[in-house]
């Protein structure tokens, strides 16, 4: 099941302290049609330790149905499926925690445990098909009892949409603010883009608890053939979007040669600096439209995505990150044109770290795509320390799913960024030439309004910018940068800038990247 299909469904999912007493003893909370085990303490801690323990003994994947059985359950057969309302976890509860359960199906093969905790005792969630409503014929009833779930979500007020999903090895996803899904989150990266096969570590059992509040907590345990972990999100909604509170604490039972921390997942296919495919009416396709970065010296970083020609891996070296992010910026439906799944609705994600993360650097790893089908984005923190079998790291984070960075930038913005054949318009292009055209807007350059008020800086290795010109674009609050490339066939030209007055930053740094044919 491709990415697509998998949003299509949580798409059709959108349309369709603990108390003093023990949540299982209310009938409000849990329903006689939901079965439960029996009640075992409960805590975050000794679900560390748990994990401590686990990476101490070889790694042993979780029984699972057959593969056969499990890729009949595609993307039609999936969609086939309903959890039974009247099963609903803290169905009749106040806020919008309550919770339903995903079947296993091709987006999410291996089973999964889920408990329910309150009041510091956890009871299992015992699978029965019963629980989902599915066609006679659907392989779901052929899954056996007792192999768990594919995974589940967060259902509005009202239940009629969801807000927020973990399905599929360590993926989950949230559509708040706009309720609408996009890019994902997962709990580790292991091993992205390198010569190794990249390794997929999957949340095998979640502990959910509903808060005195009324707010969710997650906690998960991971496990894969290099690393365990036990991980805890406290979600937090506002009228901004969902914050989710991360405290991970990883064990390693092997060495990785790149680890990805709190990494990010999205799409992009074509955008303004593309040229779009012949064959697709709509002007732009993606999820996101750039990486955002504020580094640990206060630098403000916009990197726009790409669809690149092969494997791209970009890395911005730092110390104690203050964020990044895989940002949508471009909010105009009419920049998309996409009545169906709306690209312009598609939340951003921002990793806020909490502590000091030391020396490391962000990745940006851009895969080739032919479509929008495909995740060929990731983002995510690899630390410059090497992690060896035995290593213990533990990392404590913010994400929001938001529209834009949850702090001021303080400096203008990129707002766009085009691309074209070089030299001047209505003459002979000029050999190996291409143009870029970066718009800048707010921020320091609010109030400066005449040429010369903002200097360019530009970089551009190999070479150097040709005719490089900054000036204020006429009956907008827009600042244009201009300049061409020259590019060799075969090469990599790499390129940097940023409007200054004086020796103060007016902008963020744009950096991006050009390739010849």
């Amino acid at each position: 099941m491709n990415r697509r299909d998998l949003l299509g469904l949580l798409a059709g999912a959108c349309t369709a302290a603990g108390p003093a007493t023990p949540a299982w003893a209310e009938a409000a909370a849990w329903p006689a049609e939901v079965p439960l085990g029996p009640a075992r303490p409960f805590s975050f801690e000794a679900l560390k330790a748990r994990a401590a323990a686990l990476a101490r003994r070889p790694f042993r994947p979780a029984p699972a149905p057959p593969p056969e059985l499990v890729r009949a359950i595609d993307y039609d057969a999936f969609g086939a499926v309903r959890y039974r309302p009247q099963a609903t976890l803290w169905r009749d509860a106040p806020g919008d925690a309550a919770i339903r359960l995903f079947p296993l199906g091709r987006a999410a093969p291996r089973p999964v445990a889920v408990n329910v905790v309150s009041a510091g005792q956890a009871r299992p969630v015992l699978y029965s098909d019963a629980l989902f409503e599915a066609p006679p014929d659907s392989p779901v009833r052929r899954l056996s009892t007792g192999l768990g779930f594919g995974g589940f979500r967060a259902m509005n007020a009202g239940q009629e949409s969801d807000w927020l999903a973990f399905l599929g090895a360590a993926y989950f996803r949230s559509a708040d603010p706009f309720n609408q899904y996009g890019l994902s989150a997962r709990g580790l990266a292991i091993d992205t883009a390198t010569p190794r096969p990249e390794e997929f570590p999957a949340f095998t059992a979640f502990w959910l608890e509903r808060t005195a509040e009324g707010r969710l907590v997650v906690c998960a345990l991971l496990d894969g053939p290099s690393v365990t972990g036990a991980i805890r999100f406290a979600c937090a909604r506002g009228p901004s979007g969902l914050v989710q509170d991360v405290e991970a604490e990883l064990a390693f039972r092997a060495p990785v040669e790149r680890l990805g921390v709190a990494p990010l997942t999205s799409m992009y296919w074509y955008g303004q600096s593309d040229r779009r495919p012949e064959d697709d009416w709509r002007p732009q396709i993606h999820d996101s439209d750039g990486l955002s970065i504020w580094t640990g010296a206060g630098e403000r970083i916009w990197r726009p995505l790409a669809d690149p020609p092969y494997v791209i891996t970009n890395s911005f070296q730092d110390r104690a990150p203050r964020g990044y992010g895989l940002m949508q910026r471009d909010r105009r439906f009419e920049d998309y044109q996409d009545d169906g799944v709306f690209y312009d609705r598609r939340p951003s994600a921002w990793v806020e770290p909490v502590g000091d993360w030391g020396p490391g650097a962000v990745e940006l790893v851009e895969i080739p795509t032919s479509g929008e089908s495909d995740d060929n984005i990731v983002a995510f923190w690899t630390p410059a320390a090497p992690v060896r079998a035995g290593s213990r790291l533990a990392y404590r984070y913010r994400l929001h799913w938001t529209g834009e960075e949850p702090d001021p930038l303080g400096v203008a913005r990129v707002v766009a960024t085009r691309s074209g054949r070089g030299g001047r318009p209505g003459q002979p292009v000029p050999p190996g030439r291409r143009k870029f055209v970066v718009d800048f807007e707010g921020g320091g350059l609010d109030g400066l309004v005449q040429r010369g008020d903002a200097e360019p800086v530009v970089t551009v290795d190999p070479g150097g910018p040709i005719d490089a010109v900054a000036y204020p674009v006429a009956g907008t609050s827009l600042w244009r940068l201009v300049f061409d490339v020259r590019i060799v066939p075969g090469a990599v030209v790499n390129m940097r800038a940023y409007l200054r007055k004086g020796q103060n930053a007016l902008t963020e740094t744009w950096f991006h990247q050009a390739f010849g044919a």
